[in-house]
């Protein structure tokens, strides 16, 4: 039986795109956030979506599925992620570099091959200490980060 291969959607495909076909609601707060409504096949080559710079170190691309969000993060060396904490569990697993996290009391070294779990709402700050390449998988997806409202990520180091 011969496999049938998946072709990328449009080469055009966006976040912007992605995001589009999940409406928007207010939650209890006033926030907004993404609501799948229903599962859906996706394939998407990282190379379609769009580099977002939040500051001159940091860069991420995500994609969002119904009940979770996959980012894949560029931070140059020196970069900092300002403590920050949010509801979402969060692993990290680092494909090339090494970051430093200050979290739960410690310090933690994180280097390429390895991952780290955040449990919710536990503060965490981190430094990339040589440029690195990170994924970071987030449940559920980062309405933040959807709606561009994470202003501790951008125009800082």
């Amino acid at each position: 039986m011969a496999k049938k291969k998946l072709k990328p959607k449009s080469s055009s495909l966006s976040k912007a795109k992605t995001r589009s076909r999940r409406p928007r609601t207010r939650a209890g707060g006033g926030a907004i956030q993404s609501v799948a409504t229903k599962a859906e096949l996706q394939y998407i080559p990282w190379h379609t979506i769009d580099l977002e710079n939040l500051n001159p170190l940091l860069q991420r691309q995500f994609i969002v599925g119904q009940d979770i969000m996959l980012a894949r993060v560029l931070l140059k060396k020196g970069c900092i992620v300002p403590e920050h904490s949010h509801h979402n569990e969060q692993v990290t697993y680092i494909l090339d570099g090494a970051l430093k996290f200050w979290i739960d009391g410690r310090e933690i070294v994180v280097s390429a091959g390895e991952v780290l779990t955040i449990p919710p709402h536990m503060p965490h700050k981190a430094e990339a200490l040589v440029d690195t390449v990170d994924l970071d998988v987030f449940t559920p997806p980062r309405a933040d980060w959807i709606n561009k409202t994470d202003q501790y990520l951008r125009g800082r180091k």
